[in-house]
């Protein structure tokens, strides 16, 4: 079984269920509340264990009352923690998020003990980082701690795919070339590139540029429109998938990690972006980030059912 390293973010998900957004200085009462694990690497490497991968996670969790239950969380998912370490006199991170009626969300994150993993932490996970077939990375982590994963796999020729998320446009391309998968959604590769990203048409052109400036293969989400791979030699769009939508909170991260699962067992780019958009689908069809990831036998069921011949109504999973 091929094992997959996500060194990256955990978060403490408040997830509030609301029937608008209330405007500057009024309060409203919302019907809702859960609290659960999320984090943009904790969701990926949750994703891609729940599917059978062997997945194990470099992360930072505070010292708080969230901690605990943070690591307890990615063992009962069968994810290594060896590498899960503790910050001194530091909180966790937590991620208030607002999910309106038509499943839209809108998300704030505070890092706390995620802006404590430093170059030093992966060169602890060396051994276990040696042994993996890919290393998963995001944003919501020190980006100097990221471009120096990306040169350790690239010293160690281990495959990386990158997340450019949450994007910021100062990202130093020359650092993250040797990536072998770059994935944005829209909005990410809209701010990366300072290009307009508003039709599939302009994805290519925008993800072109990116491999123009040296990248390999750039991944583009595109919400119900699927995603879209563009490399040096190569386009190809993958269709999106009709789901009723609840909650698109995480989709992406949802996308990331069945990509990453199905990848390093298989290395077909093709199979595991359409499994990807499937799995990104069908996580919207339940309420909350890791609560709503399928396992394998839950996903091959959603698969099978999509032969229904009553196609349910499109929904947008671009948010993460």
């Amino acid at each position: 079984m091929a094992k997959i390293a996500v060194i990256g973010s955990n978060m403490v998900d408040l997830m509030t269920y609301v029937t608008r957004m209330p405007m500057r200085g009024e309060t409203i009462e919302a019907p809702e509340f859960h609290l659960g694990c999320g984090g943009k690497g904790s969701n990926q490497a949750v994703a891609a264990a729940r599917l059978g991968a062997c997945v194990a996670m470099v992360t930072k969790v505070g010292d708080d009352i969230f901690a605990a239950n943070t690591i307890d969380n990615l063992k009962r998912q069968g994810i290594d923690t060896a590498h899960v370490s503790r910050q001194e006199n530091v909180n966790s991170g937590v991620a208030p998020i607002f999910v309106e009626p038509d499943s839209s969300n809108s998300i704030l994150i505070v890092k706390g003990a995620n802006l404590y993993l430093t170059p030093s932490d992966i060169d602890n996970a060396a051994d276990t980082l040696l042994q993996c077939s890919l290393i998963v990375l995001q944003l919501e982590i020190d980006l100097e701690t990221v471009y120096y994963a990306i040169e350790f796999a690239a010293r160690h020729d281990i495959p990386v795919l990158f997340n450019p998320a949450p994007a910021i446009d100062s990202l130093d391309f020359e650092r993250i070339r040797t990536v072998e998968f770059f994935v944005p959604n829209e909005t990410e590769l809209a701010m990366v590139t300072g290009m307009p990203v508003t039709t599939v048409d302009e994805a290519k052109v925008a993800a072109g540029s990116l491999v123009d400036r040296g990248l390999k293969q750039v991944i583009v989400t595109l919400g119900e429109n699927g995603s879209l791979l563009v490399t040096k030699d190569h386009v190809q769009h993958i269709p999106g998938m009709s789901v009723n939508a609840k909650d698109t909170t995480g989709a992406g991260d949802a996308y990331i990690g069945c990509f990453a699962a199905t990848w390093a067992e298989r290395k077909n780019v093709s199979e595991a972006m359409k499994r990807a958009s499937a799995y990104a689908a069908h996580s919207v069809t339940g309420m909350g980030t890791q609560t709503s990831y399928a396992d394998n036998a839950t996903f091959e069921d959603f698969l099978r059912d999509q032969n229904s011949d009553e196609p349910p109504a499109l929904c947008d999973t671009r948010n993460t």
